[in-house]
């Protein structure tokens, strides 16, 4: 009886762990962005920057931004449903990209860099459509980001993941630098957060003062 009752425990414990973290999928241009916004908010486990959307099983980096593959850049956001919401994501989200622009995001242009939310199922897709229309009124623009069906998720390269605080060298235009420090150069010199200050003022979660 004890080894049945430790085995039932062990079982609710798995199955009540695996209801509380859920994921979401979201492209928002640059993966590396999106992933550094959201592993900053409280009950986001971990982000991993992949590629969703399209037709080809796989692909890489440099197949996805060449064109054709019809994936987009997108971050897989794991996240535990007890500290945060999937509406609240979704929230954050919109906040946090340029949902005006359907050729890609700042400085990143083509399909690849459009945005997206990918749903699972009809719930995700009222939230979304709701967070839609309410941001759409607060911004007083056209919002063109659509909402899309599940798509199978594909990893990036592992040199893509956690890019924003890797400490290794590359070389780069500036000489030797850290991948911390490119990113921070690459975001600033995009633009990302002046035009998302831009859009969305004090709204905008990510952005400092």
């Amino acid at each position: 009886m004890r080894l049945v009752l430790t085995a039932l425990a062990v079982t609710l414990a798995g199955a009540a762990a695996q209801a509380e973290t859920r994921t979401a999928l979201f492209a928002g241009g640059c993966f590396w962005c999106v992933e550094a916004d959201f592993e900053k908010v409280d009950g986001v486990i971990e982000a991993v920057s992949g590629f969703a959307g399209g037709t080809v099983e796989n692909p890489t980096y440099k197949e996805v931004t060449r064109g054709g593959t019809g994936h987009l850049e997108v971050a897989q956001i794991r996240y535990d449903d007890e500290k945060v919401g999937y509406e609240r994501l979704v929230e954050l989200f919109f906040r946090s990209i340029d949902p005006t622009d359907a050729g890609g995001q700042f400085c990143d242009r083509g399909e690849s860099y459009t945005t997206a939310i990918f749903v699972s199922n009809a719930e995700e897709r009222r939230i979304a459509e709701a967070e839609k229309a309410e941001a759409e009124e607060e911004l007083g623009q056209e919002i063109v980001t659509p909402i899309r069906d599940d798509a199978t998720f594909y990893k990036a390269e592992e040199y893509h993941q956690d890019y924003y605080k890797k400490s290794d060298l590359i070389l780069s235009r500036f000489g030797p630098i850290s991948k911390e420090k490119a990113y921070e150069r690459y975001r600033d010199g995009c633009n990302r957060d002046q035009r998302v200050r831009e859009l969305w003022g004090d709204d905008a979660p990510f952005v400092g003062g």
